[in-house]
């Protein structure tokens, strides 16, 4: 079989940690744990992988890094972030907890590049240990190229034991045809559009009412940008099964001591708090039921 893409941009290191390379960049995975509501706990059940660019040693940010990417490049950069992430996982991350890994749709044009894509994953996942069955694959809110040739590439992921989320649910073209037709197993919800829904009684019987209507038919919900402590509280309210946020925990380059974060393996929302500590992060406790008005604080 031949090398991947991904895997030809790949260093290794000692501690069984890797970096990607392109051009005059190094890239570095984050994780960001992601957690369920489970009997008033928040039990750690995945990390979310994120790419961190750096040139000369300075920090850039994800979009700037993506910026000077050419269309032409975007594909394989796609393939080994995704590489990065999956070997990284395998290395740093618990064995129980998932690990969600962004796919633009865009960048599928045809049959072929959907295929070598699946190849490539089944060959990182085989060296880095991971079974298909931990990976979330997330699609992303942009335009697909190919309508068929994304559903045939969703239906092959789910085929090899891979899971599916519908990424920033609400924007762009991340609609509810999109759920129709990819019928994912997650859908995360745009943090934007949902906080804005939170700010209102109306607003969040609707996001209540969707997150109900997406349950029923098996799809699991997400928030994510969870920033304060009453978009947590309301996101409990409303029944979603997750969220992720910096309210809960930052994102940690790696390497980092990732297992801190489930360590106990059922960890009440204090503990929560405990466990970002450890991993360097500034604690952040799960606050008391305040006087609000569906997001806003009512004023004396």
């Amino acid at each position: 079989m031949a090398r991947s893409i991904g895997l030809a941009h790949i260093i290794r290191h000692e501690d069984g940690t890797s970096t990607g390379v392109w051009g005059l960049y190094m890239l570095k995975s984050a994780f960001q744990p992601i957690f369920a509501f489970v009997g008033g706990k928040l039990p750690l059940v995945a990390f979310e992988g994120l790419i961190r660019p750096f040139r000369d040693d300075e920090a850039l940010t994800p979009a700037r890094f993506f910026a000077t990417c050419p269309a032409g490049e975007r594909l394989p950069v796609e393939a080994m972030t995704r590489t990065l992430h999956l070997l990284n996982a395998g290395a740093c991350l618990p064995e129980q907890a998932s690990v969600f890994v962004n796919f633009d749709p865009s960048v599928f044009t045809e049959r072929t590049i959907a295929d070598n894509a699946l190849r490539e994953m089944r060959l990182v996942l085989h060296e880095a240990g991971v079974d298909p069955r931990r990976v979330v694959c997330e699609v992303t809110e942009q335009r697909s190229a190919s309508q068929e040739t994304l559903f045939d590439f969703v239906a092959a992921l789910k085929d090899n034991g891979f899971r599916i989320a519908v990424d920033d649910y609400g924007a762009d073209d991340s609609d509810i045809e999109r759920i129709r037709e990819l019928k994912p197993d997650i859908v995360k919800f745009d943090a934007q559009w949902a906080t804005q829904l939170m700010e209102t009684g109306p607003g969040f019987a609707l996001l209540a009412t969707m997150v109900s209507a997406f349950e029923q038919q098996g799809i699991k919900t997400l928030f994510e940008g969870i920033e304060e402590g009453w978009q947590l509280e309301l996101a409990e309210q409303s029944g979603a099964s997750m969220v992720q946020g910096f309210a809960l925990a930052r994102p940690q380059i790696v390497p980092a001591d990732f297992h801190a974060f489930g360590r106990s393996g059922e960890a009440a929302t204090g503990k929560v708090a405990q466990a970002e500590a450890g991993a360097g992060e500034a604690p952040a406790a799960r606050p008391q039921k305040p006087a609000r008005a569906f997001g806003r604080r009512i004023v004396p």
